[in-house]
């Protein structure tokens, strides 16, 4: 069995080489809709832990009500790309839009330096810190072996294919 027809490797390059190798294809649409979903589900376990990462934020001081870790939690999740601007994936905690008017809440909480917030009745502003890189950290070690189940994806759908080619 030859290789296929285009090499292909886990860099924005090789991702852009299959897609463009998925649009010459017949059926094409269907071919990038079950990479991009196959990709998804490689991911899914780093988005498990970012979710717990999350979730193992204290709620000991004001403004951390499990509503507000739950909130995050749910807008995490994998995302998948192919062709445009940007081509790849990766994990994403999305905006919380209507937490509180707190939409910045997973990049303020994974910062070290906390976040500003009014409080009524005491100090007028008050500086709140959450769990410093619960994102950052959450899928630390592991990241060759999502690369690998990424990579793993891909190869999958080039060798299908190369199978048509031949």
């Amino acid at each position: 069995m030859a290789g296929p027809p285009f090499e292909v490797t886990v860099t924005h390059e090789g991702l852009d080489t299959l897609a463009r190798a998925l649009r010459a294809e017949a059926d094409g649409k269907q071919l990038r809709k079950e990479l991009a979903k196959n990709m998804r589900e490689a991911l899914k376990p780093a988005a498990v832990m970012a979710k717990s990462g999350i979730m193992a934020m204290s709620s000991s001081g004001p403004g951390t009500a499990p509503a507000l870790r739950s909130a995050i939690a749910k807008k995490i999740r994998p995302e998948v790309k192919l062709g445009g601007n940007w081509s790849g994936a990766r994990i994403k905690a999305f905006k919380t839009r209507n937490v509180r008017g707190f939409a910045n809440a997973p990049k303020r909480t994974n910062r070290a330096r906390g976040w500003r917030h009014l409080t009524y009745g005491r100090e007028p502003w008050v500086q709140q810190h959450g769990k410093t890189q619960w994102f950052d950290h959450a899928m630390e070690g592991d990241t060759n072996a999502y690369t690998a189940a990424v990579h793993e994806a891909m190869e999958a759908m080039a060798r299908r294919i190369a199978d048509r080619v031949e």
